[in-house]
């Protein structure tokens, strides 16, 4: 698994902002439900769908759900704490539990790793869950647990190795191979 992925831990006490076509607001249950090219931001995540679904629990804990338009998938970004890396994820649902500090990406689920603007590891799965409290990804290929045999049903992984030190230029006072067969 790919090291360490801490968002930005000033985001957890940041406002949400959204903007979107309409909104639906019900102030007796703590719920709104923005619709139409809908854009979430808290700090450095920002998650965008059609619909989102933002309510507020009596202890003043957010909670997101975010749904994509018809055959496309909602999109998550956030900013790891420290680094210059980002994670980006796409999944047909996307929820947000700001008491767990947790987002989970549900059917077809990919998330992406950015270090500065080149694009680093990959995981997908058929549900991922980025706990920002435990430093921890876990990915699931199975729908319900079911045991599939099919090649959707696994989690795939492209984990690219952190950059290392550049190779030593060659001392071009050394003599070469060539010089010391003589």
């Amino acid at each position: 698994m790919p090291a360490a992925a801490s968002a930005e831990k000033a985001d957890r006490d940041k406002p949400i902002t959204i903007e979107a076509d309409k909104l639906l607001h019900d102030e007796l249950k703590q719920i709104s439900i923005f619709s139409g090219r809908a854009v979430l931001t808290k700090g450095t995540m920002v998650l965008r769908g059609e619909r989102i679904e933002v309510r507020q629990d009596p202890e003043g804990y957010q909670f997101g759900l975010v749904l994509p338009q018809a055959n496309q998938r909602a999109f998550f970004r956030q900013k790891r704490e420290g680094v210059d890396e980002y994670l980006e994820g796409e999944a047909q649902r996307i929820d947000y539990d700001g008491r767990a500090d947790r987002i989970v990406l549900s059917e077809q689920a990919e998330i992406r790793r950015y270090r500065g603007t080149t694009l680093g590891d990959q995981l997908s799965g058929k549900r991922i869950v980025y706990d920002n409290l435990s430093d921890v990804f876990t990915i699931d290929g199975q729908a319900g647990g079911s045991k599939s045999n099919t090649p959707d049903a696994r989690v795939r992984a492209t984990l690219v190795p952190r950059n290392k030190l550049p190779e030593p230029m060659p001392d071009k006072a050394a003599p070469s191979d060539k010089q010391n067969k003589k």
